[in-house]
């Protein structure tokens, strides 16, 4: 088999902005449907891309320069910041104005060429394990036995093709390819599974195989930008150039931060361009503009505007290169003090009226004069200009003395009035080069991170936080949920800071790591669901409680939050419906007890009735009689009403619990508190004695029965004599407890023990007082 390692780029994977917000145009995100197009414009739309996940993915060795320590040298300067944006830029940022990308739980599949067989390699080496021989097959069709017609880019139907020979080898013996992608289907969480699974198809070569594969693996892994690239050379190998870039297109959806996969696709389209076309141009700057604006503002963006740059003096419009470094100059960046350098070259080498725009130009040419007019005559208050004496618009001056002085004045004033704005950024990177330092793997993989690195962005974020402004807090969210994305705690952080700006934003955030990327983790889908309810949906609330049951059944706290939503909002047969399927869905008869509980209280507490609620817990203690929380329940259901009227119920209930099977520590508990219901509201004598001598009995069952299992007690290995000693002990024990005489003695004894010491002088008694005692006598009694 072929090589299919991935061969990615040194840059770091950045960024997973919402693609569909109109709003975020400060990140580049809302011009993404515009993209321009090769040729002909595809039938392209959002509705074609996978539900906006993010997990990015990749090799741990891949990106090898991620994992070097910066290499540009810190700066020491400290200068004030200037003001970058404001909050209501922020909030704007963040009004998700679309949720489309969530309606639908799969893309529709990408248009499949007319007439593709398979081709297999030339030459084939299985791998170990690998059968040989096998005949490559699509995709198992959908359950519902309804057929997904193909369709070209201009939504012509194509032919089906040819089916029986792949039927008939399905018939005889699953193919390897679906063999793997029902493995993968069973355990989507098995990134392995995935990689085989795409290498197998890459090798095999066979387009509707790869198509499938791909798109499966995107829904769940839409952040691996090399195998976006992957799948689009894929595409551009059997000549599908607009497919191709409809695949890049996606990938910037998913991942819009990407550095890597923008170069990727400026590189697509430069190479797929008809030269002699006007609009080519224009269509080519569009996309840079496009990619600096979607993640122009990351750390580690330099070689996006290393390229734009490069691009535009090739087309040798040196005027947008100065207006590129205007705003590369204000950005912190790893290389921020090379993009000056590379200004000030570019201000030396060329001619003001080149790079600078004709108003700029004009602006700088009176300044300068007035500067030199002032200086010759000595006069600070305003002085009138003679802008007749300067030629129109950007013409030369004609003395050649005086236009070699203009050019180089100009020069310096301009890369003065930059200087400014780098240092400015220069105090800016510096506050943050320690954080982007101790960032070592900015891109996803399975593996979990060092302590150091979630340290190392909780410490980023709190101080951007504090200090920053909301533009940039947004940004490094999103690079960190990149490479923390499979950590709840980051997406709950972001949660909450977003709840000042933007519901939508909150909202878009829960959806990203609910639908995707934590998709079992119950933590994150309560407070979605919180939050629904708290802006009034309660449907969309009661749906993902609904939903995460589905996917992760048995969960108590799922269950318990569904039953409470309903109660909040009236629905209580809804809530007592919900508990009595739990008690029967229940796989054992502790958890039975549970949700017994659950539901006696609430028919308690909230429906107000007695016997219902009496009925639910009797009906538990019956299937289970050794779970003391059941009868605890039912002894405060009958505490709750009148205990002179329900002295009958309640004994009763202390002698059910007495009389089950639960431990002797569990029946002694309740003898003990049968003693002082007794004590304190008993209206016979008699039975509060018998309750003493029950008391007591138990007591000396649990003492002897401590003291074996301290000693390692065993009663066959006695002597018998001393066996017959203790049988006569217990004889007396017995008879002691059938003589009246000796029954008001267990009663005194247990009094005496329980009260004896109560409202007497016992000052002194214990060792921490005895030194007190020397120098102060004890209290009055």
């Amino acid at each position: 088999m072929e090589d299919t390692e991935l061969q990615l780029s040194d840059a770091p994977i950045t960024g997973m902005l919402d693609t569909e917000s109109p709003a975020m145009e400060s990140n580049g995100d809302a011009f993404l449907p515009d993209l321009p197009v090769i040729g002909q414009t595809a039938d392209w739309s959002p509705d074609q891309v996978a539900p906006e996940p993010l997990t990015n993915i990749l090799p741990e060795d891949s990106d090898a320069s991620q994992d070097a320590p910066l290499q540009q040298q810190s700066p020491n300067e400290q200068m004030g910041s200037p003001e970058l944006g404001s909050v209501e830029k922020a909030v704007e940022q963040f009004q998700i104005a679309s949720a489309q990308l969530f309606q639908v739980e799969q893309p529709p599949p990408p248009p499949l060429p007319a007439e593709e067989p398979p081709q297999p390699p030339a030459e084939h080496v299985p791998e170990p394990g690998e059968p040989e021989g096998q005949e490559m097959t699509v995709a198992p069709e959908p359950a519902d036995g309804t057929e997904v017609q193909q369709m070209t880019e201009d939504g012509m139907e194509l032919e089906e093709p040819a089916r029986e020979a792949t039927e008939e080898a399905v018939a005889l013996e699953p193919s390897e390819f679906e063999k793997l992608f029902k493995q993968c289907e069973d355990n989507p969480e098995d990134f392995n599974g995935w990689v085989y699974l795409l290498q197998f198809v890459e090798q095999e070569n066979y387009l509707p195989a790869v198509r499938s594969a791909f798109d499966a693996f995107f829904l769940r892994y839409p952040y691996c930008y090399g195998y976006w690239k992957k799948y689009a050379d894929i595409e551009k190998k059997h000549e599908n150039i607009q497919v191709a870039e409809e695949v890049y297109r996606r990938g910037l959806q998913a991942i819009p931060l990407s550095v890597d996969l923008w170069l990727h696709y400026l590189t697509y389209i430069k190479e797929n361009s008809d030269l002699s076309d006007p609009e080519t141009e224009g269509r080519i700057r569009a996309a840079h503009e496009h990619a600096v604006l979607a993640a122009g503002t990351d750390f580690r963006s330099d070689r996006l505007w290393e390229s734009y740059i490069s691009w535009e003096t090739e087309q040798e419009k040196l005027a947008n290169v100065t207006a590129i470094y205007d705003r590369v100059l204000g950005i912190p960046t790893q290389l921020y003090s090379q993009h000056f350098q590379r200004f000030k070259d570019h201000v030396q080498n060329n001619n003001p009226k080149h790079f600078l725009s004709e108003e700029e130009f004009v602006q700088l040419r009176l300044e300068l004069s007035k500067a030199s007019l002032l200086a010759m005559i000595g006069e600070v208050e305003e002085t009138p200009i003679a802008s007749e004496d300067l030629p129109p618009g950007m013409d030369d001056l004609v003395d050649p003395a005086k236009r070699v002085t203009e050019i180089e004045n100009m020069r310096h004033k301009v890369i003065e009035v930059r200087q400014e704005v780098f240092n400015h950024n220069e105090h800016e990177v510096s506050k943050r080069w320690a954080f982007e330092e101790g960032i070592k793997r900015p891109y996803f993989h399975v593996k979990s991170l060092e302590k150091t690195q979630l340290n190392n962005w909780k410490e980023y974020l709190d101080f951007e936080i504090e200090n920053g402004i909301p533009e940039r807090v947004v940004v490094l969210f999103e690079r960190c949920l990149i490479a923390c994305a499979l950590y709840e705690e980051f997406w709950t952080k972001y949660a909450k800071y977003l709840e000042g700006y933007s519901i939508d934003g909150v909202r878009h955030v829960y959806k990203k790591a609910c639908s995707t990327h934590l998709p079992r983790k119950p933590a994150i889908h309560l407070l979605w669901a919180a939050f629904e309810e708290q802006q009034g949906n309660v449907e969309e609330a009661r749906g993902i409680l609904k939903s995460l049951e589905e996917v992760v059944p048995g969960l108590a706290m799922v269950r318990l939050r569904r039953v409470s939503l309903e109660r909040r909002h009236g629905n209580l047969e809804e809530a007592e419906a919900l508990l009595r399927e739990a008690m029967e869905s229940a796989k054992n008869v502790t958890e039975t007890s549970f949700y017994a509980v659950k539901l006696a209280r609430q028919m308690m507490k909230v429906q107000r009735s007695l016997s219902k609620a009496r009925k639910v817990l009797l009906d538990a203690i019956e299937r289970d009689q050794t779970s003391p929380k059941l009868f605890l329940n039912l002894l405060e259901l009958e505490y709750s009403g009148d205990v002179t009227q329900n002295e009958a119920e309640i004994l009763a209930c202390f002698d059910r619990a007495l009389q089950s099977q639960m431990p002797l520590e569990s029946r002694l508990l309740f003898c003990q508190r049968k003693v002082e219901f007794l004590e304190d509201f008993g209206s016979d004598i008699n039975v509060l004695v018998a309750a003493y001598e029950e008391n007591e009995k138990l007591q000396k069952e649990s003492e002897s029965s401590k003291r074996k299992a301290e000693n390692g007690y065993d009663s066959s290995q006695e002597p018998d004599a001393k066996r017959l000693r203790m049988e006569d002990g217990t004889l007396g024990d017995v008879s002691a407890a059938t003589d009246p005489n000796a029954s008001n003695s267990a009663y005194n004894s247990w009094y005496q023990q329980q009260y004896g010491g109560w409202g007497q002088n016992s000052w002194g008694q214990y060792n921490q007082y005895a030194q007190y005692n020397q120098y102060y006598p004890p209290p009055p009694t």
